[in-house]
């Protein structure tokens, strides 16, 4: 094959993240200005397998830079796990004499790429697209910024009711196994605790530090809790905290309003770069890797070191922000 490719076909997978329709409209306006056709598969794996594609220009893609979600929609494939099941898509992308395939999303999606790369002879390259911020070969991931925006303003009026009520909140983000976001809205809210899963935490401990603030005078008490911290997120640390204090504790989910919501401006401009610069690896020949971007560059990530590879808290940082927290 050569390594110009003609066609070029999208699908976003996974968690929606605010920012993936700037990267699909990045894609497919570089793209056509270097005269390539673009296809878009709907539901991610499920309309890869199902053939269910939309011919993508330049017109099609407009007005959407400002709208939460995807236009190509997404979704959960089991049968993309299995061999059977990325067979049939290598053979919708034959049938459709598509070259390159760019793949927007999160680690699951992104380890799918990787094993399908084994079995199609095209091109594939991952883009990070995610609120998790969880993935290696980049700093950040589409969605981030505005999941943090959106956990942020529910925090901030949280605050308002804690300090009326003379209460503890604890607030659940999401996050998965990562702490990012948790840490992100932490620290921008002003958050007495920050309950993430790189940074185990006892809950005794943490009772008696609420306990000391609360000799001291502290009215209100807010605990950011990232949902992979400990089985059952923030009803179970809020449960025990009301056991060990005789405190009332409350917990709020904030779930999947995180996953919304028009995106800010850096998951824009971080889906239009990401965009564009996959549109011009694929020109170049690449395939099996991420475009990522890692201190303000562009870089390209093999499939094979992004296994099992997630962002890594720095310890000498956490300490010193515990500094700031608890004082």
């Amino acid at each position: 094959m050569s390594t110009q490719p003609k066609t070029i076909g999208v699908l976003t997978s996974g968690g929606d993240s605010p920012g993936m329709n700037a990267c699909i409209r990045a894609i497919t306006r570089t793209a056509v200005f270097r005269d390539l056709c673009v296809v878009g598969y709907r539901f991610g794996y499920v309309g890869l397998i199902a053939g269910d594609s939309v011919a993508l220009n330049a017109r099609s893609v407009s007005n959407i830079i400002q709208r939460g979600g995807t236009i190509l929609g997404s979704s959960r494939c089991k049968e993309f796990e299995t061999v059977e099941g990325r067979e049939k898509a290598a053979d919708v992308l034959r049938r459709s004499k598509v070259d390159a395939l760019l793949v927007i999303g999160g680690e699951g999606s992104l380890n799918g790429a990787r094993e399908f790369a084994v079995q199609w002879d095209g091109q594939i390259i991952g883009i990070p697209g995610t609120i998790d911020n969880n993935l290696g070969g980049t700093d950040w991931t589409i969605g981030f910024f505005t999941a943090l925006e959106t956990a942020l303003d529910s925090i901030d009026k949280i605050r308002d009711t804690a300090e009326a009520f003379d209460r503890i909140f604890l607030v659940e983000v999401m996050g998965r196994l990562a702490g990012d976001i948790a840490l992100g809205v932490g620290i921008a809210g002003g958050a007495e605790e920050i309950l993430i899963p790189e940074a185990p935490d006892d809950i005794e401990t943490v009772a008696r530090r609420v306990l000391e603030a609360k000799r001291r005078g502290k009215l209100s008490y807010i605990i950011v809790v990232a949902e992979g911290f400990c089985k059952g997120g923030a009803m179970e640390v809020a449960r025990r905290l009301s056991e060990i204090t005789s405190l009332s504790c409350t917990s709020c989910v904030l779930g999947h309003t995180q996953r919304g919501g028009s995106p800010v401006a850096p998951d824009r401009i971080l889906g239009t770069h990401l965009g564009i610069h996959a549109v011009e690896a694929a020109i170049d020949g690449a395939t099996g890797v991420m475009v990522g971007e890692v201190n303000g560059a562009v870089t390209l990530t093999r499939f094979e070191d992004l296994a099992g590879r997630r962002r890594v808290l720095d310890p000498a940082y956490w300490q010193k922000l515990n500094v700031i927290l608890r004082s």
